[in-house]
């Protein structure tokens, strides 16, 4: 039994050391000779990334739909405060998962459901009004089983969300001041109202693993 309990030890600590360098390796790839960081050699600056999370769909969820990662939409400029409430309900959801709190990411994902449901669409029109009806169509499907789920299918379904909000800003705007940032552990991408790197796919793990991408405003 005490060899058991000492190979266990062994075990989880040789997956935290590779965990740690994994994410070490990645941020490597990502600074030039001066230290600065640099884009990783694919682009996802349109907020793509390039392979989704697989999980076990067995218990009736499922990703969102994957029409989400392949959008065409032109960059808008707009200082847009109609997006506010709803880029506000997904801060929340992010914050909440940084800190491990299911409880609040579902809170989260409450108020985002709320924010798309009194959102004005009237003033959108042809192309901008169908792109953004499959965004929230999709977002709010990711909402829900965030609300629905533990924490861990919470931030798979986080990952997708992401991706609509950010195609969200694209589409709109935003009044606000954003980072895009870069998880190398799950190749995803994920929004922040501070330039310093919290995660929230790995949350009190590895909170600072990843890189800034680019500035929204």
């Amino acid at each position: 039994m005490k060899n058991l309990k000492v190979t266990t030890s062994i075990l989880a600590m040789a997956f935290i050391g590779l965990t740690a360098a994994s994410c070490k390796d990645a941020k490597k790839e990502n600074m030039n000779e001066d230290g600065h960081h640099m884009e990783a050699s694919h682009d996802n600056s349109d907020g793509h990334h390039d392979e989704e999370t697989t999980h076990d769909n067995s218990d009736g969820h499922h990703d969102g739909d994957s029409t989400a990662t392949s959008r065409d939409i032109a960059v808008s400029t707009q200082k847009n405060t109609a997006t506010t409430p709803i880029i506000d309900a997904y801060i929340q959801i992010k914050n909440a998962l940084v800190a491990d709190n299911k409880n609040n990411a579902a809170k989260g994902a409450t108020a985002l459901l709320k924010a798309f449901s009194n959102f004005d669409m009237t003033k959108l029109t042809g192309e901008t009004r169908n792109e953004y009806m499959e965004i929230a169509e999709s977002a709010k499907e990711q909402a829900e089983h965030i609300i629905e789920n533990p924490i861990d299918h919470q931030r798979e379904h986080f990952e997708t969300l992401s991706t609509d909000i950010n195609d969200l800003i694209t589409l709109l705007g935003t009044e606000k001041t954003l980072f895009q940032d870069y998880c190398p552990m799950k190749k995803a991408i994920w929004l922040s109202e501070t330039k310093e790197i919290n995660n929230p796919f790995m949350g009190s793990e590895m909170p600072t693993c990843g890189t800034v991408k680019k500035q929204i405003n």
